[in-house]
């Protein structure tokens, strides 16, 4: 299978918010994903991005996305976040995601940071196994802590 690996433009935006909902359902949450593909064009293009995306295109379809960001590691320095590596269900087992990852890593050492990270859901079993055959180390003795947008004003309702 041709598949071109590439950085996102604007116009690939749809798509990859079409993937974002993809992911959302395959986790069991289908009415998670608040953003819209305008969130996505003004937050990744313009003056002041907060992400870097990268696309996997077939036949000028994006079938598979790798959103990172920047953030800082008291203990390491700048370290790039993978918020998410999606490949969509019909097109994987054909090397796009080790194809997505491959940019991310390439992309980590042209920022120079000091690691990459990211979470991936305990039940997910292929995904662990990918990552752990790409030498990921699953911290799994870590827990990930939230507050969501409710849980951000009740916490400041306590603090008058």
């Amino acid at each position: 299978m041709n598949y071109l690996i590439r950085k996102a433009v604007t116009s690939d935006m749809g798509q990859v918010l079409n993937l974002i909902t993809e992911l959302a359902i395959f986790e069991k949450e289908p009415n998670a994903v608040e953003i819209t593909e305008a969130d996505l064009i003004a937050k990744g293009f313009g003056h002041s991005t907060e992400f870097d995306c990268f696309v996997a295109e077939v036949d000028q379809n994006v079938v598979g996305i790798a959103l990172v960001y920047t953030r800082f590691s008291t203990w390491k320095g700048t370290v790039l976040h993978l918020e998410d590596l999606i490949v969509s269900e019909r097109m994987r087992g054909h090397g796009i995601g080790s194809a997505l990852l491959d940019q991310v890593i390439l992309h980590a050492v042209d920022k120079g940071v000091k690691r990459v990270c990211w979470e991936v859901i305990d039940w997910n079993a292929p995904a662990i196994e990918f990552y752990e055959r790409k030498g990921a180390n699953v911290m799994r003795d870590w827990n990930v802590v939230q507050l969501d947008e409710q849980g951000i004003k009740n916490y400041i309702s306590k603090l008058n």
